[in-house]
């Protein structure tokens, strides 16, 4: 008050008197009135007066990141009375935080100061991939593992989501970052991305350069400048880290309302999210507006969006790319495929032919290997020795769901070993052959419920079409000569 009467704002004289504005404020207008008096110095004994200047300050300056806790901990390590306990208690834990804190900002070592920074429209847009951890998102029931990828332009704020499944990875920057400028229409002068650490896990020296280079082009092919974050200085993309947060707060406020977390496909799942962004966009409108008539015109095709190897596919039908054995159909064994590795997908290509489209699979951890095993393109060379089925590597592979895998287990535990292998076999090939694996598992295991015995047959008959016979059809003969009456006599003819 005494500040306030000198003249002093209610900013400063809060500053003055060591408290918050908002407080100062309401003691101003008599909303906190209180009956005690002002504390005019300590009200009890300093209990590191004895260990403050001779132990605390010393480990503070030679090791400013020290925490109180630490410190506490090493204090009552050293310091203890007759009965050996110490003589710093935890409760004065609060009390060595607050004169830490109070000794750092008068003594301690300079921090980092941030720039705010002035954006241009049409010079920046930033990308970035985040995870939605509050949230578990499900396809049909089962939990979908992914990340966000989330590009960003500085100016208007306008932001693009697409859904990864693998994880931060140049292929996974290169489709989101096509995607969102294909989107938007046009090309900033300056894309920054972060250190791709991530992208550069477990790979070699060459293949570091060889991303590095990539990402370059990809840049140059929209004229951007290419442009990166020092290791460890996320701030550097703070344009677009501190936007994470509000999408994925309308992704989570948005689910509240839709009142469900499961999608039909991930196709519904991406569509779901671009709804969601461009919710937020749509408040950003007019700056948008502003700032897409300084984008750059967008070249007149992308460019690659993909990894390419090679691989040669065995005798058992397969191809492993990235720890990952795939089966592809056994037409092309010995044959060396180019393999375009994209985030959800793999084109193979013989020649300049594609000859296979392959499901992305990731494997579950970084020392662990899967498996995409499409049971149709093996099915025709198994039936012919279905016994190999028992004891292949890949035999809880080859059944294409937990409905067959029930099938099978039950099939295993009540019939001979031979005959199981024959049954489950026949029931693979024929839900190949007749494009009927759902309702054939479907009947199988209402059977199983009946307890009705499984004859392979029966199914044969109730899902392979019968020919259809042509009905017999009696047809009466008329008598030939009765075309003679269509013949004019000779009068009828005379009279023509």
């Amino acid at each position: 008050m005494k500040s306030r009467k000198s003249g002093y704002n209610q900013t400063v004289s809060s500053a003055k008197s060591g408290i918050s504005e908002r407080s100062g404020r309401d003691i101003e207008h008599d909303k906190r009135v209180s009956s005690k008096p002002t504390r005019q110095g300590r009200t009890r004994r300093d209990p590191f007066l004895s260990a403050w200047e001779s132990e605390i300050v010393p480990l503070l300056e030679k090791s400013p990141t020290l925490q109180p806790l630490t410190i506490l901990e090493h204090l009552q390590t050293k310091y203890l009375d007759k009965n050996n306990n110490p003589i710093y208690s935890d409760s004065l834990l609060r009390t060595l935080q607050r004169r830490v804190k109070n000794w750092k900002a008068k003594y301690g070592p300079e921090k980092e100061v941030m720039f705010l920074q002035t954006h241009i429209a049409g010079r920046l847009g930033l990308s970035d991939f985040t995870h939605l951890k509050n949230v578990i998102i499900t396809i049909n029931g089962e939990k979908l593992k992914h990340i966000l990828y989330h590009f960003r332009l500085a100016f208007s704020h306008w932001s693009h989501m697409k859904v990864v499944l693998g994880g931060e990875s140049f292929t996974a920057l290169a489709e989101g970052l096509q995607g969102a400028l294909w989107r938007l229409g046009g090309s900033p002068l300056e894309h920054r991305t972060d250190s791709l650490s991530a992208a550069f896990k477990n790979m070699s020296k060459d293949s570091k350069i060889d991303v590095t280079e990539r990402y370059k082009e990809l840049c140059s092919h929209y004229s951007m400048q290419a442009t990166r974050n020092n290791l460890g200085a996320k701030h550097e993309n703070g344009s677009v880290e501190s936007a994470h947060g509000h999408l994925k707060r309308r992704i989570e406020q948005s689910l509240l309302i839709r009142e469900s977390n499961d999608f039909a496909s991930i196709q519904d799942y991406q569509s779901w999210v671009d709804s969601v962004v461009n919710q937020h966009n749509r408040r950003n409108a007019q700056s948008i507006t502003l700032e897409k008539k300084e984008l750059q015109s967008l070249p007149t095709y992308k460019t690659v969006e993909y990894t390419e190897t090679t691989a040669t596919v065995t005798s058992s039908s397969t191809i492993d790319v990235r720890r990952i054995l795939y089966t592809v159909p056994s037409r092309l064994e010995g044959e060396t495929l180019r393999v375009l590795i994209y985030d959800d997908k793999l084109l193979c290509y013989l020649g300049n032919s594609m000859v296979v489209n392959l499901k992305r699979i990731y494997p579950s951890t970084s020392i662990s290997r899967g498996y995409n095993i499409n049971y149709k393109h093996v099915i025709h060379s198994l039936v012919k020795k279905p016994q190999a089925f028992r004891l292949s590597r890949i035999r809880e592979h080859l059944l294409p769901n937990n409905d067959y895998k029930r099938i099978w287990q039950y099939v295993d535990q009540t019939l001979e070993a031979k005959s199981a292998c024959r049954f489950i076999v026949g029931i693979l090939h024929l839900a190949a052959q007749e494009n009927c694996e759902a309702k054939l598992s479907a009947s199988l295991l209402k059977d199983i419920e009946r307890k009705k015995e499984l004859k392979l047959c029966d199914y044969q008959v109730k899902f392979i079409p019968r020919e259809i016979k042509p009905p017999d059809i009696k047809v009466s003969q008329h008598l030939l000569t009765n075309y003679n009456y269509l013949i004019p006599t000779e009068q009828e003819a005379h009279n023509v």
